[in-house]
C-alpha cells in the first residue's frame, strides 16, 4: 500500500505563488508517474500536472509557464511550484501516484486565489 500526503496549500492573493508538496510512502514500485490533479468547485477533477520517474513532465495547457512539477526520488517527494495564481487556479488540488502496482491518492489539500 502507498500513502501520500499533501501539504502547503492556503490562500493566496491573485499574482502570487504556492508550493504543493507530496510526501510518498509505503511500497513504492518504480516506475512510476507523480501528477497533480485539481477539482475546482462543482466542476470533475482535471490533470494539472505529471512527472515520470526520468524527469519527463507533462502540463496542462491553462498551467504551462506558470506551474513547475519536479520530483526528489531519494525523497519520495514530489513538488508543484505555483506561480502568477489566478482566481480560476482555486480548487482542492491532489497528489497521484500510478506505478505498475496500482494507483494511489492523497486526501487533498485546498488553494484559494483571491482577486
Amino acid at each position: 500500500q502507498v500513502q501520500l500526503v499533501e501539504s502547503g496549500g492556503g490562500l493566496v492573493q491573485a499574482g502570487g505563488s504556492l508550493r504543493l508538496s507530496c510526501a510518498a510512502s509505503g511500497s513504492i514500485f518504480s516506475p512510476n508517474t507523480m501528477g497533480w490533479y485539481r477539482q475546482p468547485p462543482g466542476k470533475q477533477r482535471e490533470l494539472v500536472a505529471s512527472i515520470d520517474s526520468g524527469g519527463n513532465t507533462n502540463y496542462a495547457a491553462s498551467v504551462k509557464g506558470r506551474f513547475t512539477i519536479s520530483r526528489d526520488n531519494a525523497k519520495n517527494t514530489g513538488y508543484l511550484q505555483m506561480n502568477s495564481l489566478k482566481p480560476e487556479d482555486t480548487a482542492v488540488y491532489y497528489c497521484n501516484l500510478r506505478s505498475w502496482r496500482g494507483v494511489y491518492w492523497g486526501q487533498g489539500t485546498q488553494v484559494t486565489v483571491s482577486s
